[in-house]
């Protein structure tokens, strides 16, 4: 097999450069690049210490900043190295922000190097390098660098699966628990759905990992997850004790900020944290700054580091050894017509299929103009460690493997962002999503309370608990309807970004779940 290098990515996992080509650029750039600085040896466990879900990281880096998020994001120190031991397997990584300090040279605010940076994966030999920027994903190598790219190939060999979803338990008012499993593109709610308040009485959401999912099959054909993360690394714009109360009481302390505004008193505030913006803040830039200033105060892209467990509702079997069962998955997406609010797959196959055409409308298309979409399969666009096409057939793989024994998780597709004529939504989202959950927790403990259609099975109005909301039951038909016209155009969108834009690297049981809908949507 010729050696893969992985260079941030195309969907196809077209090589980027050779592997010992860039071996040798990275080599060069390493050379004395740590000069006055410290260097800093990270052990880590991406999740609970000594999981046979688990795995160990050893990061070298020379950022203190990596250092503390590393802290609250893994499980770090000599924890780890007890688990490793003498001759363990680790994945390794070589950080190093690129900007060596002579004797007398003064430090840069965000020290980095912005003419060189490279951030590149050896799927292969299960390594990670990464030079020149010291931010987030691109430096915290235990997050995204491994616990999605090289564990996905590390999946795709071993035969589980490093997914980017959250992972919930959400119990019923007779004390019944399902452990539920997501998956979706930015800006459709993911954080806000793992931190859920629900809305109706009796039933509670219990966050068991807000970001990344890391799920073996045990020896009964139960998919098993873990939250391979410690912590949170989130998107604080937009991020209020209204949209995620949660998430804020997790931020409470103990935390880390990055590219966030201060207040005079030297606390943190971002876009969206409040109704009104205060009248003064220092901006993520170090300057001045005003509500008539013109420009955002925090960085679009700010975050707050938090410990998982400080978060109210973090589950008691968030570091389970073993994992915990999962019942379902959903996929999502944001779509302003044509999705249903909600819909089960006919099977596994199906289940995947639905994964593969994950999208969300775009700023064109939420300004009016339809059919502008930003596809992202599985939510793995950015994050898969090797070819799509590959990943879609490690999915049906494990389907057919484990099928038999009759533990698959069912699997759902939902979509809060539907709209009405006015272009307003028409489903109330947040809290009340909890409805949602209810109905798909019924479905999989077998309640008959779906009506067969061409794409799936969707929920009956009648089982769709709308009490206290204000909506009738017109727009509920809305939310829940399957336009058959809109759905043929759906296919041939689906098509034409299966032949194009995934070079027609589609797996044959995945086009045969596309011929199986538009057959359905035909008969119709």
């Amino acid at each position: 097999m010729r050696p893969f290098l992985y260079v941030f990515h195309g969907l196809t996992g077209a090589l980027s450069s050779e592997p010992e080509s860039m071996r040798q650029t990275l080599k060069d750039l390493y050379k004395g690049c740590m000069k006055g600085r410290t260097m800093y040896i990270i052990p880590y466990s991406m999740g609970p210490l000594g999981s046979h879900i688990s795995h160990i990281g050893v990061e070298i880096t020379d950022s203190a900043y990596v250092v503390a998020n590393m802290r609250i994001m893994s499980r770090m120190g000599k924890g780890a190295l007890d688990v490793l031991g003498t001759d363990g397997d680790f994945v390794p990584g070589v950080h190093s922000v690129g900007h060596p300090l002579g004797p007398k040279q003064p430090e840069k605010a965000w020290p980095c190097n912005a003419d060189n940076k490279y951030i590149v994966h050896f799927p292969e030999t299960r390594e990670i390098m990464s030079y020149g920027s010291g931010y987030g994903g691109n430096a915290l190598l235990g997050k995204k660098c491994f616990a999605l790219r090289i564990a996905s190939t590390m999946a795709r060999d071993e035969g589980w699966l490093a997914e980017h979803m959250l992972i919930l338990s959400l119990t019923n008012p007779e004390g019944k628990k399902k452990y539920i499993a997501a998956a979706y593109p930015s800006a459709c709610g993911k954080t806000n759905l793992a931190m859920l308040e629900p809305t109706i009485p009796g039933w509670k959401v219990e966050c068991i990992g807000d970001d990344i999912a890391w799920m073996k099959f045990d020896k009964d054909g139960t998919l098993r997850a873990i939250n391979p993360e410690a912590g949170f690394f989130g998107v604080a714009p937009g991020t209020s004790m209204h949209t995620n109360p949660n998430a804020m009481r997790s931020a409470s302390g103990n935390s880390i900020f990055t590219n966030v505004a201060l207040t005079p008193d030297g606390d943190v505030w971002w876009e969206g944290m409040t109704k009104e913006a205060p009248q003064r803040l220092t901006s993520w830039l170090g300057r001045e700054w005003t509500p008539e200033s013109g420009v955002d105060a925090a960085h679009p892209n700010a975050r707050f580091t938090a410990p998982a467990n400080q978060c109210p509702i973090i589950g008691d079997e968030w570091e389970d050894p073993a994992g915990v069962p999962i019942s379902a998955i959903i996929f999502g997406g944001r779509r302003s017509d044509t999705v249903p609010l909600v819909y089960e797959s006919f099977d596994w196959n199906h289940g995947t299929f639905l994964g593969t055409v994950c999208s969300s409308e775009t700023t064109a298309a939420a300004e009016g103009k339809r059919g502008v979409l930003r596809n992202d399969p599985f939510a793995m666009k950015p994050f898969c460690g090797y070819n799509i096409g590959d990943y879609f057939q490690h999915w049906i793989s494990l389907g057919q493997k484990h099928g038999s024994k009759g533990n698959l998780p069912r699997i759902f597709y939902t979509n809060w962002f539907r709209k009405n004529e006015a272009g307003k939504f028409i489903w109330p989202g947040f809290g009340e999503n909890s409805r949602v959950l209810r109905w798909i927790f019924d479905r999989a403990d077998g309640v008959d309370n779906a009506e067969e259609t061409a794409i799936g099975y969707v929920p009956t109005v009648e089982s769709m608990d709308i009490s206290s909301l204000s909506l009738s039951n017109e727009e509920m038909k809305e939310l829940l309807k399957v336009d058959r016209e809109r759905w043929l155009e759906e296919v041939e969108n689906y098509k034409r970004f299966y032949d194009k834009d995934l070079e027609g690297v589609v797996p044959k049981a995945i086009y045969e779940q596309l011929d199986l809908l538009r057959d359905r949507l035909s008969k119709a």
